[in-house]
């Protein structure tokens, strides 16, 4: 069994910095025990974690910290998206449990079976997506302690054409997507990622991924918590699906600094 406290891994920033990179999809491990619900074959696990992990996405968020000015703080989860989805509600507020995607997956990006009806999610949960949860909590209340405020980007990429899962794949796919809350995403945060993606591309709104994380604890009660999800589309600096990554990524990782920098002061 995977330590719980191995799953994630939340990295110090600068003592001032209100900021935390938050990167929940970028790993591909899965714990042996946990690989074992999973029906998939060894080749169809590969291929649906080319599909679903977005790749690269913690080099971006390390690069980018390392190069801003006032070095953000970075939560990271070290294992697949398939193992559990942080992002999920775990209940059924969820909307994309109508293709199987909740907190824990029951079906692949092309509706394939990833784990057996009548699967018993609830021990994943346990293990795995509530100390995630409560960790995230803290992890926000901490800046909110040391800075009066507390600035949430999230670091996620998607693939350049819909795949069957999405249930909003039809509208745009600029090279950035910024995912938005009316609540927790400020105006001044939105304009910022705008001017600092603009070299990277056409920079989107909320299509074709939408909203944004911030723990329940905050959301909608705390404005001081503000957050912005930074959705890059893959083919703007990796090889789809899956494959390396590309000069792409520097300039990304620049663009994300500058970000930093202009949501740190």
């Amino acid at each position: 069994m995977t330590d719980v406290s191995s799953s994630f891994a939340f990295l110090s920033g600068d003592p001032d910095s209100p900021v935390i990179l938050h990167v929940p999809h970028s790993s591909r491990e899965i714990p042996g025990d946990v690989r074992s619900g999973i029906v998939l074959d060894d080749a169809g696990l590969e291929r649906e974690l080319d599909h679903i992990t977005d790749s690269h996405t913690a080099s971006i968020a390390e690069a980018a910290a390392r190069a801003a000015g006032v070095m953000p703080w970075r939560f990271v989860n070290r294992l697949s998206r398939l193992v559990v989805d942080p992002e999920r509600f775990p209940d059924e507020r969820e909307e994309m449990l109508a293709v199987g995607m909740g907190a824990v997956y029951t079906r692949t990006t092309h509706k394939d079976v990833l784990r057996p009806d009548g699967f018993d999610a609830e021990p994943l949960i346990e293990r795995y997506f509530h100390p995630y949860a409560r960790a995230m909590t803290e992890a926000v209340a901490d800046r909110l302690a040391a800075t009066g405020r507390a600035v949430v980007i999230d670091v996620h990429s998607y693939p350049g054409a819909p795949l069957p899962y999405e249930l909003h794949g039809d509208g745009p796919r600029p090279e950035v997507c910024l995912g938005t809350d009316s609540f927790h995403t400020p105006p001044g945060l939105l304009a910022a990622a705008r001017e600092a993606f603009a070299p990277c591309g056409e920079t989107g709104l909320d299509s074709p991924f939408a909203g944004t994380y911030v723990p329940l604890e905050f959301y909608g009660k705390r404005a001081e918590v503000s957050a912005l999800m930074v959705e890059i589309r893959r083919d703007t600096y990796m090889t789809e699906p899956g494959g390396p990554a590309g000069q792409g990524l520097r300039g990304l990782a620049s663009a994300l600094a500058t970000l930093i920098d202009a949501a740190s002061h």
